[in-house]
């Protein structure tokens, strides 16, 4: 895990944190699926690429992913091809284009059924962000029109991910089986939740950079409810996960960052868009949640 765990201290900041938490085997394959869906969003956000070169970069990455046979072959050329058209700033991102060959080296390592879990969500996520980006403008910018379309937005960047860690619990811990149509039944609203209020938070970030994810014609206090609502199913998962006897781990993992969004939310609400918990209040939720997963 050492590479693994360097790839994501460096391309994350709330994951870096909570998938520590989560048992083996279940915490390796969800730190790859991080790293896939990274990959997937560094070209979705390579706002120095043209519109089309980074569609044509998610297109060529969702291949690449589907043809598991060559995976070292292609996945090592492209990774030195899209490392030298720089596709962001950030260092960490750039390192992770570059370990494209050894990240796909460990996804083929895990078990066909989790390689299987991993690979089938990392593409699904990879071909809708094309997708979005097929309906930007010239310059690559996408403008929500409506809830549903916001909705839609959140699943293919969130949405995906709620589907593939329930896939893996119920893969991992199979004792979850009877709580199975429960855990399916707010996976997505889960990954919404965190999505929404991400966005709620970072509008003023966002609009520097060009990016608008608020539908225009709908109101901030509609979106909030529904981010409300939404971590309340939130907390409907992890109640199916305890009820189901998961492992502690799985129920600190999910637990800690719907718990931070709530209080994000809190916080944006009440003092607008920027508003952040503050270092200390995180580091005493992650080390309660820690003495959670280690109980």
């Amino acid at each position: 895990m050492d590479q693994l765990d360097d790839l994501l201290l460096e391309t994350s900041r709330t994951f870096a944190l909570t998938i520590p938490l989560l048992p083996e085997p279940t915490r390796r394959a969800t730190c790859l699926a991080y790293l896939l869906f990274r990959i997937s969003d560094t070209f979705e956000d390579a706002s120095t690429w043209t519109r089309d070169d980074r569609i044509a970069a998610l297109r060529t990455w969702s291949d690449v992913l589907r043809d598991t046979g060559a995976w070292q072959s292609r996945a090592r050329s492209l990774s030195a091809e899209w490392l030298a058209k720089s596709p962001s700033s950030h260092e960490g991102y750039l390192r992770l284009i570059g370990a494209i060959g050894e990240v796909l080296a460990a996804v083929e390592a895990l078990t066909p059924p989790r390689r299987h879990i991993v690979v089938e969500h990392a593409i699904r996520s990879a071909d809708g962000m094309a997708d979005v980006l097929g309906r930007s403008d010239a310059d690559g910018f996408v403008r929500l029109l409506d809830l549903a379309d916001l909705q839609s937005y959140c699943y293919i960047v969130a949405g995906i991910v709620g589907e593939l860690l329930t896939s893996l619990f119920l893969h991992d811990s199979p004792i979850l089986a009877g709580e199975a149509k429960a855990l399916r039944a707010h996976e997505r609203a889960f990954g919404e939740a965190l999505q929404l209020v991400n966005i709620l938070k970072d509008e003023h970030d966002d609009a520097s950079e060009g990016r608008r994810f608020l539908p225009g014609g709908v109101a901030r206090a509609d979106i909030i409810k529904l981010a409300r609502g939404d971590l309340a199913e939130a907390q409907a998962y992890t109640d199916a996960l305890e009820r189901g006897g998961a492992p502690r781990g799985f129920i600190a993992f999910t637990s800690f960052p719907r718990d931070l969004a709530q209080k994000t939310l809190d916080l944006v609400e009440k003092d607008g868009p920027g508003a952040k918990v503050s270092r200390m209040v995180v580091m005493e939720m992650m080390l309660r949640y820690r003495a959670l997963a280690a109980s």
